[in-house]
């Protein structure tokens, strides 16, 4: 199952489709988790269109925006380049989660915001996020519980239906991080599916660790 096609059609209206989903409260709890500060270094993994980046930019954050569908980056040059970003503020960078094209100890923070759910191999994506965080640095994860809703595997393309906080919990000690908590966000992911007959309500979770 590859997501990349998926995210190419709907970049353009991604923008939209995540407000459906989830709030900026999302990203202001993986914010506040990391204990940001201006003048640092963030990798955003699996960028989309800069929900995350934006937010980071405008507390003074640096930015690697990755994400594995150029549609996607391409939407988000549009909107943030020469609006909320200076030159260099943000530099995009395409690429996979198992394999990030960051070199080793670069940046302070690892920010991947409902992306986990779309990796092939997660214990592996962690693992290639902890790689690249300078030692003190802080690896932060906003992603879905575990949940049975199949519909959005078979339209939003998750490989993954959520994921028990134990099992990320372990990955993350896996990847050789500590102080490791996992937390609720207080909120829930909503979408509903093509056909109406379903709606899901899945909690969202936030995981940290530090290098």
């Amino acid at each position: 199952m590859n997501s990349k096609p998926y995210f190419d059609r709907v970049a353009a209206e991604w923008d939209k489709m995540r407000t459906q989903f989830f709030s900026e409260a999302v990203r202001e709890k993986a914010y506040e988790v990391a204990g940001i500060e201006p003048g640092c270094l963030a990798a955003d993994i699996g960028a989309g269109t800069g929900f995350i980046s934006e937010g980071l930019v405008r507390r003074g954050v640096q930015v690697i925006a990755i994400d594995q569908s150029d549609a996607m980056l391409a939407e988000m040059r549009v909107r943030l380049d020469g609006k909320i970003s200076g030159k260099g503020d943000i530099v995009y960078r395409c690429g996979e989660a198992e394999k990030l094209p960051v070199d080793d100890e670069t940046v302070d923070y690892v920010f991947a915001n409902m992306y986990l759910h779309h990796v092939e191999n997660p214990p592996l994506a962690i693992r290639e996020m902890a790689r690249i965080l300078k030692p003190g640095g802080k690896l932060v994860i906003t992603d879905l519980d575990e949940h049975n809703f199949e519909f959005l595997k078979t339209e939003q393309f998750d490989r993954w239906s959520g994921f028990k906080r134990e099992d990320v919990r372990r990955w993350f000690q896996e990847a050789g991080l500590q102080e490791v908590v996992t937390d609720c966000v207080g909120e829930n992911c909503c979408a509903g599916s093509a056909s109406g007959s379903q709606t899901a309500s899945v909690s969202i979770f936030v995981a940290s660790g530090v290098k």
